[in-house]
């Protein structure tokens, strides 16, 4: 019996739930009902067939390259191994003095092949108006310092990756443009350790999409 520890870091995905502001919040309801069913199957049998219309930016999500680059890879052509079993490092930026985040503090070099999450603590203000505002972000400058290493993926706990002070997303296209995938809205990662994990961050297999929610979590 394996002796390893799953550690969920997505957000729930329910009813009228906003996760950015501006985009609708999920339906969730039933297509057949389990009481409709009944005249389906046969007696004593029922089941339940539900329905979710959502934009694809909702709950704890991953962007591939086609979200910012027609040319780009969508969903369905991103490598499991870019996705599931990744070493990872969890890069600490809770007493963080600006909501920039323009540096790691260890040589980048070590961060070749990883996944890198960003762990800044805004999760706790998950379903709240100050979620939407004022929220940590890398600046381009680091983006490109991780491309350069040669990450994996890039994660973090955040609104957005990018500052949406401007209609800029610098981070968005350094690391989609090298085809990196992101994942945001991450929560729990003050739950794994800096080094050791194994991140999983797998989207359902779609054509022509960029973008999907995630069940993300870490392996100790």
């Amino acid at each position: 019996m394996s002796d390893s520890t799953l550690i969920d870091l997505s957000h729930t995905v329910e009813h009228g739930m906003i996760t950015y502001k501006g985009l609708p919040a999920p339906i969730i309801c039933d297509y057949l009902s389990r009481e409709a069913s009944r005249a389906v199957y046969a007696r004593g049998t029922e089941f339940q067939i539900g329905k979710i219309e959502m934009v694809a930016n909702t709950g704890t999500y991953l962007d591939s390259p086609f979200h910012r680059s027609a040319d780009g890879c969508d969903l369905s052509e991103l490598k499991l191994e870019s996705l599931a079993n990744l070493d990872c490092i969890v890069v600490r930026a809770t007493d963080r003095r600006h909501r920039a985040i323009d540096r790691v503090p260890f040589d980048v070099a070590a961060l070749r092949g990883k996944a890198v999450l960003f762990h800044t603590g805004w999760d706790a203000h998950w379903r709240t108006d100050q979620y939407f505002e004022a929220h940590p972000h890398l600046t381009g400058e680091l983006a490109e310092q991780l491309v350069g290493a040669g990450v994996a993926l890039v994660g973090i706990d955040s609104f957005n990756i990018d500052s949406i002070d401007d209609g800029a997303r610098p981070v968005h296209s350094a690391l989609l443009g090298a085809g990196i995938p992101i994942v945001e809205h991450l929560c729990n990662l003050g739950s794994i350790p800096d080094r050791g994990a194994r991140f999983f961050a797998v989207p359902v297999k779609i054509k022509g999409m960029g973008t999907f929610p995630i069940r993300a979590f870490a392996k100790l």
